[in-house]
């Protein structure tokens, strides 16, 4: 699953009340009532809204769902402000989205596949799909018989940041997911600046060890989309080659196949574990160019860089700011 695909970013702010500080005490005071009343209004809103989904299924969405299943967008909820009521994980729970547990340390686990008996235990007042995939078949008629559902998009790899608008115009929050773009934006523009002047137009690739086998990352998905496409890093020949025919974020590489890396810098994810600590000690590793150069850059296996969103990619951003222009 791993494979397959800020709330601190923002926080609501009264824009109104600061812009008329200046204007008069009572005109101040009764347009700052004004807002307090809509916004009340809309609070007390019961009236679900009906939208339309990726597959075209009409789904009337609660206005202010309490109990959500969104699993693997667990990303876009917290960007957002929103807790799940059961977040996303595989083998037995043991594993989950480490990066976002300063948020979610509290909520329960849910298998990655969502067994039907496991979702309707939750009571879900709403289940947001992140693709096709895990509804085909008759699941969406038995996961809608449980609590409206909603699925995102059609791929199994979809873009995130159109994952993100979606998600937030399913909460009413459109605006506050634009917002989250905007700061992620900002973010990339200064760091596509700060790397150049340090490293040019160096290449680098990222390589995931875990169980003594080694998988590098596409070019265009999960952590190779920030290195890439968002950061302007040079696509090293062999993630071109790989990333023509991948389907997945992470691909499976062989050591020899590795020696032939013509990346300036290499980001490794350790996982720990026995088998991969030796793979990192043989030979063959060792003839890597970069990791001849020095120009090895390790990363624990609990970092963002397996997984995607505004989140996810904002904390890989600083990694490689944080690494090559120190």
């Amino acid at each position: 699953m791993l494979c397959n695909k800020i709330n601190w970013f923002l926080a609501s702010t009264c824009i109104m009340t600061i812009l008329l500080v200046g204007c008069g005490h009572n005109e101040a005071k009764t347009t700052s009532q004004e807002a307090l009343q809509t916004q009340q209004q809309v609070d007390n809103t019961t009236e679900p809204r009906t939208l339309t989904d990726a597959l075209g299924n009409r789904v009337e969405v609660p206005v202010h769902p309490k109990r959500v299943i969104a699993s693997y967008l667990e990303d876009h909820l917290v960007a957002l402000g929103i807790t799940p009521v059961a977040q996303w994980s595989v083998r037995d729970g043991t594993s989950v989205q480490d990066y976002l547990q300063d948020v979610l340390q509290e909520v329960p686990t849910i298998p990655y596949d969502l067994p039907f008996e496991a979702v309707q235990s939750f009571q879900p007042d709403l289940i947001i799909m992140d693709s096709a995939a895990m509804v085909e078949g008759d699941k969406y008629a038995q996961y809608s018989n449980i609590a409206p559902t909603f699925v995102i998009g059609t791929e199994v790899n979809n873009d995130w940041r159109d994952e993100l608008l979606a998600v937030g115009e399913v909460f009413g929050q459109k605006d506050k997911a634009q917002q989250v773009l905007d700061v992620y934006n900002a973010k990339v523009k200064e760091a596509q600046q700060r790397l150049y002047h340090h490293v040019g137009n160096s290449s680098a690739a990222a390589v995931w060890v875990v169980g003594g086998k080694f998988f590098i990352v596409s070019q265009n998905l999960s952590s190779g989309d920030v290195m890439y496409n968002d950061l302007g890093l040079t696509v090293p020949a062999v993630v071109q080659e790989i990333s023509a025919n991948a389907t997945a974020n992470w691909n499976e590489i062989s050591l020899e196949k590795l020696v032939t890396l013509d990346a300036d810098h290499l980001f490794v994810i350790e996982s720990a574990d026995d088998e991969s600590v030796q793979a990192l000690s043989e030979k063959l590793w060792q003839a890597i160019p970069a990791v001849q150069a020095g120009n090895v850059h390790k990363l624990p296996k609990n970092s963002s860089w397996l997984y995607t969103g505004a989140i996810a990619n904002t904390k890989i951003v600083d990694d490689i700011v944080n690494a090559l222009a120190k």
